[in-house]
């Protein structure tokens, strides 16, 4: 069954982004749709260099709310902060030391906070202890490293990664 379906997961989201796409829930895009997510996970499997193993799932759900939520709320916050005076835009670049290793973790963690309006992942250090952030609102390091740590890295460390 591994072989026939290597990333279940995937398959699952490709259906759902796909019926998304098309915006129609016709047999025949339904079809397509489970006909895409099957192939493309078969062909691609081979480029995929670990398996993913995700430990929690609900918790990884959870994330997923949090982070369209984050998303919302920092569109309205960059929006004031832009159109406010240029004083209160206090850029800078934060070195944030990671606690996520593996390249999936890594991956969705820079993701999510280029996602967050007001923050991106700018760079991954050569030994991947770092990840270098540009933040708009750069004033506070220590509490943006917080921010990111409480919300996003640690959700990914319990879901994602063995402890």
């Amino acid at each position: 069954m591994k072989k026939q379906l290597p990333h279940p997961i995937l398959s699952l989201m490709l259906l759902g982004l796909w019926l998304l796409l098309v915006n129609s829930l016709s047999p025949g895009q339904i079809l397509l749709g489970i006909l895409l997510a099957w192939l493309i996970p078969l062909y691609t499997a081979r480029f995929w260099v670990a398996q993913i193993h995700i430990r929690r799932p609900l918790l990884l759900l959870r994330l997923t709310g949090t982070v369209l939520v984050d998303i919302l709320i920092a569109n309205i916050a960059v929006a004031r902060l832009i159109i406010g005076p240029q004083e209160r835009i206090q850029p800078a670049f934060i070195r944030m030391p990671l606690r996520v290793q593996g390249n999936v973790s890594i991956s969705l963690l820079a993701n999510i906070i280029t996602l967050t309006p007001g923050t991106v992942s700018a760079s991954l250090s050569p030994d991947r202890s770092e990840l270098i952030i540009h933040a708009l609102q750069g004033n506070t390091p220590e509490a943006t490293i917080a921010e990111i740590r409480e919300r996003y890295e640690q959700p990914l460390l319990d879901a994602l990664e063995q402890t």
